[in-house]
């Protein structure tokens, strides 16, 4: 029998755990969410900047006979599982630049409020004037007894500068309300288990509620224990991976980097797979359903040196198409943040759904997108889509095509798929025609 919220509090008290408890023990199947008859349900969105190389990225074929092109190929796998979304548009328009209309209205879809910070147009801008699609389905679910988690909502980052501007930030707690992404995967282990004295010295938060969690494993059932005991060992290895992280990084000299561009420029690929498990862990223990996972930022300018790409990425979107090496260039990128979106895919349908069939893949869908469908023009149309995963009951194993529709309807879909019926999204009259088609 499934225990509600208050006798699973209950339970806590009257075995005298504490609350650096409750992030192991809060998503065991007998001490979880009342039963509802619904189907637990995530969203998760990736961010990558720059716009793509269409040619390589867009499927020829639409319908369920499309073949993949050489940026989506990692996504093999899950053929079955993807929806790739042509013809979404960012119709925002008012002040700031197509970088900044195209990173801070992504996921509000609503225009900038005037500001004072210069693009590269003649009207500067300042922050949006509305919530993120994400914020707007997390304080859905933190409304909902039987939908509330702990944080509602987790904002990972990699590779995120230490500047605040519209370039940077895609989600918004409101208007004039941006949510800072937590990029360093040291910052995050605190914020979900409460316990590193310092990044120097690293002590294991398992040693504090050794005990207590011996006093679960004693009371629940078999099944529990061996969620439990799965939980406790991937909290224990992302200790010794962060550890050995930090000693890494203190191994080398921090190198000098452009302006803009973080020290940690060369431990993208470590920090991303650390953030990656770092989110698993978190949909194991229920923390979140709402998450995000931002790679660099708009007109961000990475050096994706372990593919042997030593210049900028914003500086090689600007080339133009005619140089072909450097298309090359940029589809070798598009192609490794594609293997990150395969990756974190791959750890999902690997782990079980805690007290429910199939995998975690079953009940989430991710959302790969970028501020910009193509660099060099700066264009606001064919915005990329990709979607991964069963988490939102849509019709997957397709490449649909659209006639530049706006990518408010997108997002009204993804809400009414979450069980949120709202009428329209970010700014009204770009949902008149309500949610986007097709897709159930």
């Amino acid at each position: 029998m499934m225990i509600g919220r208050e006798t699973r509090r209950e339970f806590m008290r009257d075995l005298g755990l504490s609350a650096a408890v409750a992030p192991f023990v809060w998503n065991l199947p007998g001490l979880g969410l009342a039963a509802t008859g619904t189907k637990k349900q995530r969203l998760v969105i990736m961010f990558s900047p720059n716009g793509v190389v269409p040619w390589n990225f867009w499927p020829e074929q639409r319908g369920r006979d499309f073949v993949l092109p050489a940026i989506l190929a990692p996504l093999k796998p899950f053929r079955d599982q993807l929806l790739v979304l042509k013809g979404i548009s960012n119709k925002v328009r008012g002040d700031g630049d197509s970088h900044m209309r195209g990173m801070s209205c992504l996921l509000t879809g609503v225009e900038l409020f005037p500001g004072n910070i210069q693009g590269g147009s003649h009207t500067p801008a300042g922050w949006p004037r509305g919530l993120s699609i994400d914020q707007e389905i997390k304080n859905y679910f933190q409304s909902r007894p039987e939908t509330r988690t702990r944080f509602g909502s987790l904002e990972f980052g990699v590779g995120v500068p230490h500047r605040a501007d519209p370039w940077t930030r895609m989600v918004y707690a409101g208007p004039n309300k941006p949510i800072v992404p937590i990029d360093d995967p040291y910052q995050m282990f605190r914020r979900m288990y409460g316990r590193m004295q310092d990044q120097a010295t690293v002590k294991s938060v398992l040693d504090d509620v050794r005990q207590e969690l011996g006093r679960v494993r004693r009371t629940v059932s078999a099944e529990d224990r061996r969620l439990l005991d799965e939980h406790v060992a991937l909290v224990r290895q992302m200790e010794q991976e962060l550890v050995a992280a930090k000693q890494r990084k203190n191994a080398v000299g921090a190198p000098r980097l452009d302006p803009g561009v973080k020290n940690t420029n060369d431990n993208i690929p470590t920090l991303a797979r650390m953030q990656m498990d770092l989110m698993i862990s978190s949909f194991r223990a229920d923390m979140t359903r709402v998450a995000t996972l931002q790679f660099t930022n708009s007109v961000g300018q990475s050096h994706m040196r372990w593919i042997g790409v030593e210049e900028g990425h914003h500086e090689l979107s600007h080339h133009p198409d005619s140089k072909k090496e450097s298309q090359e260039k940029l589809t070798k990128i598009d192609t490794w943040f594609c293997q990150q979106l395969a990756d974190l895919t791959r750890k999902l349908a690997d782990t079980p759904e805690p007290g429910a069939d199939g995998s975690m893949l079953d009940h989430t869908t991710l959302v790969w997108t970028n501020e910009l469908g193509k660099g060099n023009s700066h264009t606001l149309n064919d915005i990329p889509f990709v979607l991964v995963g069963r988490g939102l009951g849509f019709k997957m194993g397709r490449s649909l095509k659209y006639d530049r529709v706006a990518h408010n309807r997108l997002h009204l879909a993804i809400a009414h798929a979450m069980g949120h019926r709202i009428e329209t999204f970010g700014k009204p009259a770009l949902c008149a025609d309500g949610p986007l088609p097709n897709l159930s």
